[in-house]
């Protein structure tokens, strides 16, 4: 993606998020650069997975900020606001952040309904900050292996439009009751069928030429109920490399359920 449409991007962004900034401004903004940017999804709720991951695979104060400066690998955690601004909610995560400085803060009202716009919004607050060569979204109760994490992204950095994950195409399910329940079944077809094959939603990184598009186009793109699908339909119609990237896999098949505790010690990428 040329350099015009990256600070188109970033223009669109910054617009977006109620900020006003000259062009001479904007022009003069530079990105910090990156190899990869981590946005980790966390919630209100989630104080102890956080610090579980600062406990092992995340490091924290200086040591973050090393990794960053030699390794060119951002790590935060991404939260937006709660519905009554400045609450307790809010002061708490600002405690914590003040403490780690390991927030990625969104203009955003959190809720587990609200997960596609979340994503969709990260990635224009991402490419707004940091030019990086991948940008990557993982769940707060994955523990990470970074060493082959990064190993694994470089085997395809000269390539553009690359869109990596655990590829799966479950079923679409049309029934109230089951949790990932789509309301707009009616546009896959008859019931019984499945989704178009997207990376499952606990952990995918996308190229930045993506992401930007995802910035630019933010306005426009489609919100499915599920925000794993959401991303996958955002990126359907373009010449984008889908690699089906099976160490992003947790050891149970695509499409089967599976509880907490047992994704924690089967992911690969889990730490030791």
């Amino acid at each position: 993606m040329s350099t015009l449409e990256m600070e188109l991007a970033l223009a669109r962004t910054v617009q977006s998020n109620g900020q006003h900034y000259s062009l001479e401004k904007l022009a003069n903004h530079t990105l910090q650069k990156a190899f990869v940017v981590i946005g980790i999804n966390t919630a209100f709720s989630s104080r102890k997975r956080r610090d579980s991951l600062r406990q092992t695979w995340m490091p924290k104060g200086e040591k973050l900020r090393k990794l960053e400066k030699e390794k060119g690998i951002v790590i935060r955690f991404v939260i937006g606001h709660s519905a009554t601004p400045g609450g307790v909610l809010d002061r708490a995560v600002d405690s914590e952040d003040a403490e780690h400085k390991d927030f990625l803060r969104l203009k955003h009202v959190e809720g587990y309904h609200e997960l596609s716009t979340k994503t969709r919004l990260y990635f224009s607050t991402a490419v707004s900050i940091w030019d990086a060569e991948f940008y990557l979204k993982v769940d707060d109760d994955v523990h990470l292996n970074l060493g082959m994490l990064t190993s694994t992204l470089a085997k395809y950095r000269s390539k553009p439009r690359i869109y990596i994950g655990c590829m799966k195409s479950g079923p679409v399910l049309s029934q109230k009751e089951d949790k990932y329940y789509e309301p707009e079944y009616r546009k896959f077809g008859e019931d019984g069928n499945k989704y178009f094959r997207h990376a499952t939603g606990q952990l995918y990184a996308i190229s930045k030429d993506l992401a930007a598009y995802i910035s630019i186009n933010s306005p426009i793109l489609h919100r499915y109920a599920n925000e794993d699908v959401s991303l996958g339909s955002w990126l359907l119609g373009l010449e984008v490399e889908h690699v089906d990237e099976r160490s992003m896999c947790c050891g149970t098949p695509p499409g089967i359920q599976i509880n907490h505790t047992t994704f924690l010690t089967v992911l690969i990428f889990s730490s030791s």
